[in-house]
């Protein structure tokens, strides 16, 4: 029998290829994702995704999603509170494994397996350590389709947010700007893909700068909306 595994999930393109290739090698059964929510704006941490196109995209992955409510603002302490509880309730349910879609950030690889030591819940990272320019090409090549829904503008330009993830973006990214955007220049929403039953139609809304971030709004679109807006084009 397969262990059991949660994936982290954060709704981007890393989680999403994780779960892809988790899916091709076959060694663990994923049960389940695990999600953090921000709480006051019902939105997903960080990347400020709604939680309807989280629900969305669980619906199709085929997998149930687990979503781990925080408060806003949110302290460490605060967070390690919500994820322990979290933990504890997937080894009740006889969970073993949690896999990341981290790239190469060693802090916060060690970070994640301190938090787990202990636990009778093992770490791995099945996309760890893939050259990213060759990884975003692989993505790209493989199917997965992702917008950027947040931008960094002390790394990136806000131009870029609301961009979809493809050839053409890999083209444009500025010298120094992770392919994969590891170090935070850019986040994504992931809607399309071999990992997706369907693929999931997105418009951009309303491109907002708070707390020293470029966010664009993405909401649930009719398909033929979703096809005019797949590619903003840059200035």
């Amino acid at each position: 029998m397969r262990p059991k595994a949660l994936l982290s999930w954060s709704s981007g393109k890393d989680s999403a290829w994780a779960l892809q290739v988790l899916r091709q090698r076959g060694e663990v059964e994923i049960v389940g994702l695990l999600t953090t929510v921000n709480e006051a704006a019902d939105r997903v941490a960080m990347h400020a995704v709604r939680t309807e196109l989280l629900r969305a995209q669980a619906a199709a992955v085929r997998l149930p999603l687990r979503s781990v409510g925080i408060p806003s603002p949110c302290s460490n302490q605060q967070y390690e509170t919500a994820m322990a509880t979290a933990i504890e309730q997937a080894k009740a349910d006889g969970i073993t494994v949690m896999a990341f879609g981290d790239l190469f950030l060693e802090d916060i690889r060690s970070y994640r397996m301190k938090k787990l030591a202990g636990t009778g819940i093992e770490p791995i990272f099945p996309i760890w350590g893939i050259p990213t320019a060759a990884l975003a090409r692989e993505m790209i090549a493989g199917g997965l389709r992702a917008r950027l829904t947040c931008v960094d503008p002390k790394q990136l330009a806000p131009s870029f947010v609301a961009c979809e993830f493809d050839g053409q973006l890999l083209a444009e990214l500025p010298p120094g700007v992770d392919p994969c955007g590891e170090r935070g220049e850019f986040h994504t929403f992931a809607y399309q893909g071999p990992m997706f039953e369907r693929s999931i139609a997105i418009q951009s809304g309303e491109i907002v700068e708070r707390d020293g971030f470029v966010f664009a709004d993405l909401s649930i679109a009719a398909p033929e909306t979703h096809a005019r807006s797949a590619r903003k084009v840059l200035p």
